[in-house]
């Protein structure tokens, strides 16, 4: 199976770059900046600005992963984000 990974053209903070992500991933991080009432640039700034070591892309792709794994029992854990702080509604 080959993998649709796709480059994205983003502005952080003034500053034009890109990530490559797969469309799973990138459709999990509009729904989550939806879910948030976030824009996307503002919900890709914040998981910038908070990141510790790891590239953007990855960095985007571990929150989403997280996003769509909390359940009760992982919702008891410290979040990476503080975006995570708060158990989403995905219901929606």
């Amino acid at each position: 199976m080959k993998s649709a990974v796709v480059r994205h053209s983003i502005i952080i903070a003034g500053h034009k770059t890109s990530i490559s992500l797969e469309d799973a991933f990138w459709e999990g991080l509009k729904a989550i900046a939806h879910n948030r009432k976030m824009s996307l640039s503002d919900l890709i700034a914040l998981i910038d600005a908070e990141r510790k070591h790891a590239n953007l892309s990855s960095a985007i792709r571990l929150l989403v992963l997280e996003f769509y794994q909390l359940d009760e029992v992982t919702s008891l854990r410290k979040p990476r984000l503080k975006l995570m702080a708060v158990r989403p509604d995905i219901s929606a």
